[in-house]
């Protein structure tokens, strides 16, 4: 599969004429806790060549592959993510520590990486984490039986909100990173599914477990009052312009 992945973004450079700068995992397989039947989640970051970013009118700065039942694949023009960065945006944070990386230039990376202390909002990314738990609590983890993959799917998240109110820092992004904040009888549990995770499917159903349901309502509820003292997003655009230029020029 990593050898049609690549041949895919390889396709993508030739048919779009850009340049991709960096490729990763950024789902379950990267988290941590993937299911066989688990489709691959690529995203990517590419360079139009120079003319595109002198034109008057704006331009579409995604591009996207049809997905199908094995592979979801879309990237964002640079300008788009750097706009993105500045932003703190959560799942850009993630891209930048993923496990799994099909192709980088080793010198963006490493330049993109250095400002993430720089513009990283722990309010910003707090909020992104805490509607990704609360949609998960609110609609999947009641009733009479849980997908079991519907538990990951909170607890990371949150677990990512309690290390940013703990910690004032990018949460990582794999999940066997961020279960050290669980108490050893959580740990226990979440082992247990992990192993039924790994051999089941995506649609898998269990029932409904008490101490992880109120664990992440408990969290969740902390969460919510520790966002308010957090500190404002990072306006700040002349470092990334800097490394916007370097790599447009």
């Amino acid at each position: 599969m990593k050898v049609n992945i690549k041949q895919s973004l390889s396709e993508i450079e030739t048919r779009n004429k850009v340049n991709i700068v960096f490729a990763c995992e950024s789902g379950s397989r990267a988290w941590g806790f993937a299911s066989p039947d688990s489709d691959y989640d690529v995203r990517f970051i590419y360079v139009h060549p120079k003319e595109y970013y002198l034109s008057v009118d704006e331009q579409r700065d995604v591009i996207e592959l049809p997905i199908n039942d094995l592979l979801d694949i879309n990237g964002w023009e640079l300008r788009k993510a750097l706009r993105l960065f500045r932003k703190s945006n959560g799942s850009l944070y993630e891209w930048l520590q993923s496990p799994v990386v099909y192709s980088q230039n080793n010198e963006f990376v490493d330049d993109l990486k250095n400002l993430m202390p720089h513009y990283f909002s722990p309010r910003a990314t707090m909020h992104h984490y805490l509607s990704m738990a609360k949609t998960v609590f609110e609609n999947d983890l009641a009733g009479g039986e849980v997908r079991l993959k519907k538990y990951f799917y909170a607890l990371r998240p949150i677990l990512a909100c309690r290390w940013i109110a703990d910690r004032i820092e990018v949460p990582p992004m794999e999940f066997g990173k961020l279960r050290v904040l669980l108490a050893n009888d959580l740990n226990e549990i979440v082992d247990d599914l992990l192993k039924q995770k790994a051999v089941v499917d995506e649609k898998y159903v269990i029932k409904p477990i008490e101490q992880l349901y109120s664990f992440i309502r408990s969290e969740i509820e902390y969460c919510e009052k520790a966002v308010p003292g957090l500190g404002p997003v990072n306006a700040d655009s002349d470092r990334l312009n800097n490394l916007f230029r370097k790599y447009v020029g």
